[in-house]
């Protein structure tokens, strides 16, 4: 198989793997370039898009996830490329500039071990060459590879990540019988956490991981549960949430199915609230106590968890949008942190009385209209 084929499966398979920068937004989208390859949109500081490679090293998997279509014994096309031509094609579309950075991940091949050295191989061979020294590197952590490895992959990288992949060690049981929870992932976890961040050898390097959700049978507030340890004892950037893909997975992972949801729009719903939960979290500043679930445990499907909590609180409303502070503001359903914003700014030139004023207008003025006065 030649290298251009090779790449082509590999990029194709690397989808599967969302844990790196991808919104919901048209700017956001990941997108096919011309030759096959997967790029990813990445929001920029000061705004605005740039774009990642994302592509496998290897296909070739040891491990038996159930829910992974590239798990070992899934009949599919097996191909690896080495660090070499990997970087090769790298820094022919970055000298393009067509792209900014490479997010690299790969299928056990062999042993974690020595995935992570094929993976670590590729990032320094980018990071040593002259023209690609300020290239943005996303490398994903292999579970179960050794702490040495970690600190390589830190060593050449601006991101990091590693899949939790479900909350807790009972969800994760059914879906592998190769790969240890707590020592292949959980410790993983944790070292890159006490390695990054303010006072540490890498204080600027982002690290984020990713939940599969519905391939066991945990429920929305075991995974919000676990997503507020993340962020307030590990310190990650980014929590992701990729919905399992039925189909894709081992035929008997649908004895594991027990929350199950019965169309494909409806489990894509559930990872979308999911995503609305966390930016609650990370952007709102809504505390543990504000997700309110069903009976079962999971969010709403029809209404998102903001306006749940709005209901809930009829006391709390309606928030005077000339006096209220940032805070309360950002509690009104339909608004967002850039109209808080507008509205802090406006109100101190002169007093706010209608939505028009702060760029709210039809269906999402209807839905701020219930929850605001202006007097």
């Amino acid at each position: 198989m030649d290298i251009i084929k090779k790449l082509e499966i590999l990029s194709e398979d690397s989808q599967y793997d969302l844990a790196c920068a991808c919104g919901t937004s048209k700017g956001g989208q990941r997108k096919k370039s011309s030759d096959g390859k997967w790029l990813y949109p990445v929001p920029l500081p000061r705004g605005g898009y740039s774009i990642l490679l994302k592509t496998l090293l290897s296909n070739a998997c040891s491990n038996d996830c159930k829910y992974c279509p590239l798990r070992s014994d899934s009949n599919i096309r097996r191909c690896t490329i080495k660090p070499e031509e990997t970087a090769s094609l790298f820094m022919d579309y970055y000298r393009k500039n067509a792209i900014h950075g490479v997010f690299l991940s790969s299928g056990v091949h062999d042993t974690p071990e020595r995935t992570m050295q094929l993976i670590t191989d590729t990032a320094a061979l980018i990071r040593r060459n002259p023209q690609a020294r300020k290239a943005f590197i996303h490398l994903k952590v292999i579970p179960g590879c050794s702490e040495a490895a970690v600190e390589m992959a830190l060593k050449y990288s601006n991101a990091v990540s590693l899949n939790i992949e479900t909350p807790g060690e009972k969800h994760f049981r059914g879906l592998s019988s190769r790969k240890d929870y707590e020592s292949d992932i959980i410790r993983l976890l944790k070292f890159i956490s006490r390695n990054t961040g303010p006072g540490t050898a890498h204080p600027k390097t982002k690290c984020s991981t990713q939940f599969i959700v519905g391939a066991s049978d945990e429920t929305d507030s075991e995974i919000i549960n676990y997503t507020f340890g993340i962020y307030e004892r590990l310190k990650f950037k980014r929590v992701y949430f990729s919905a399992y893909q039925q189909g894709l997975g081992s035929p008997d992972i649908a004895g594991e199915l027990k929350f199950s949801l019965s169309s494909s729009e409806d489990r894509l719903t559930r990872e979308h609230r999911l995503y609305q939960a966390d930016f609650l979290i990370r952007k709102y500043a809504f505390a543990k106590e504000d997700m309110i679930f069903s009976p079962g445990g999971n969010f709403s499907l029809e209404k998102d968890p903001k306006l749940i909590w709005a209901e809930n609180h009829h006391a709390f409303y309606p928030v005077n949008i000339n006096t209220a502070s940032e805070e309360n503001l950002l509690r009104v359903p339909g608004i967002g942190p850039e109209t808080t914003l507008r509205i802090l700014k406006l109100r101190k030139i002169h007093w706010l009385s209608n939505l028009s004023e702060i760029g709210l207008k039809g269906k999402h003025s209807v839905k701020t209209a219930p929850w605001i006065k202006f007097n």
